[in-house]
């Protein structure tokens, strides 16, 4: 199984799954990450990927001890349904 990475360059953190790419796109404001936008390509709906995708992301910014702000609806319902994540928040 592949491993959520972050392409700072893209401003996104993403996965490969199957040949197909699913992306939570960010921006930075300090030292906080916003997410803005979570994109599971057609192909990979409904196999758990885009939650496999925010739950690396957030490991991620855990690792680097980093504040978030959940813009994206998907990224939001994640945060509020699982509640070890919420001292992310910024």
């Amino acid at each position: 199984m592949t491993k959520t990475r972050d392409n700072p360059d893209k401003g996104r953190f993403e996965l490969d799954e199957g040949g197909d790419t699913a992306i939570a796109a960010y921006v930075m404001e300090g030292g906080t990450v916003v997410f803005t936008h979570t994109e599971v390509p057609a192909a990979l709906a409904g196999r758990g990927v885009g939650t496999r995708l925010i739950e690396g992301a957030l490991a991620i910014v855990r690792d680097r001890d980093q504040r978030i702000v959940p813009a994206c609806s998907f990224v939001d319902h994640y945060v509020r349904t699982h509640p070890d994540t919420h001292d992310l928040l910024a």
